[in-house]
């Protein structure tokens, strides 16, 4: 179990605006649990947790096992572990640490989780303008 606690997304948002800049441990901060729908998990026992860093961005970690979802506008870079993840009449692409992954909004997705997968992510809100190169 993680030993550093963090503070609420609007005490993370305070500190942020106060001092510019934070970091935050990733590989050894504590998670939430999150539940996941029992419709959503196809097989296994996988469970899922996660820390929100506020405006969209967190880290979030899934257990082996296999999970559905339909996505948020998104990118996250993975930390550990490894899963396959495949998109409904789509493709398939496999992820593992230091991979960047972006996936469109609405894809209704499969995760195939092999190895305990922890993530940093941030989701584009419709407001936001799409990164132009």
């Amino acid at each position: 179990m993680s030993d550093v606690l963090m503070p609420d997304p609007p005490d993370l948002s305070r500190m942020l605006a106060t001092a510019g800049a934070f970091a935050v441990p990733v590989h050894d901060v504590r998670l939430t649990p999150d539940d996941l729908e029992p419709e959503q998990i196809v097989a296994g026992d996988p469970a899922a947790s996660s820390l929100e860093l506020g405006g969209g961005r967190g880290i979030r970690e899934l257990t082996p096992g296999v999970v559905t979802d339909v996505e948020t506008d998104k990118l996250f870079v993975v930390l550990s572990g490894r899963a396959t993840i495949a998109v409904e009449g789509g493709t398939t692409i496999e992820v593992g640490p230091g991979d960047v992954c972006l996936l469109a909004e609405g894809a209704r997705t499969t995760w195939i989780v092999h190895e305990t997968l922890r993530k940093v992510y941030q989701v584009r809100h419709p407001e936001q303008p799409a990164a132009t190169p």
